[in-house]
């Protein structure tokens, strides 16, 4: 049993790698390399005209700046933002918010239920049929006669 574990600790830390590698690679776009700033310098950057576009995703916002670089920061709950950035010529973009939970950690979390009762299941069943001595290995006499 002890090389069975290895074998399948080694599967696991190859398979848990390989989803690794694919979330780093999967979706570049979202680790710019672009600077956090505050909302009131947001809002003064817009009225300065420096800002020259917007993605607005929920309450996170990034854009570009007039000279090149890029942006993010996160607004409150304001109205008026988007009236503000149009009436100094800000090109805004509006996407739905997106989730953070990779993908992986979402089918991990419906599948390691099921697959923990499965382990269960067999794991119980095994030792049902190994006779006494062991969890469940009641009901077998080990008595000799002599």
């Amino acid at each position: 049993m002890n090389s069975n574990f290895r074998n399948f600790a080694l599967w696991v830390v190859i398979f848990l790698l390989v989803l690794a590698l694919v979330t780093l690679f999967q979706s570049p776009g979202h680790r710019g390399g672009g600077s956090d700033i505050a909302y009131s310098q947001l809002l003064n950057d817009a009225d300065a005209g420096r800002i020259s576009n917007v993605i607005i995703s929920g309450p996170e916002i990034s854009g570009t700046y007039t000279d090149g670089r890029t942006f993010s920061s996160y607004a409150p709950n304001d109205p008026t933002l988007v009236s503000k950035l149009q009436q100094k010529g800000v090109q805004i973009t509006a996407r739905p918010q997106s989730d953070s939970t990779p993908w992986f950690i979402a089918v991990l979390m419906n599948i390691l239920p099921i697959a923990l009762f499965i382990g269960a299941w067999v794991f119980l069943s095994r030792q049902m049929q190994n006779g006494a001595g062991r969890a469940m290995g009641f009901g077998k006499s080990k008595a000799k006669l002599l």
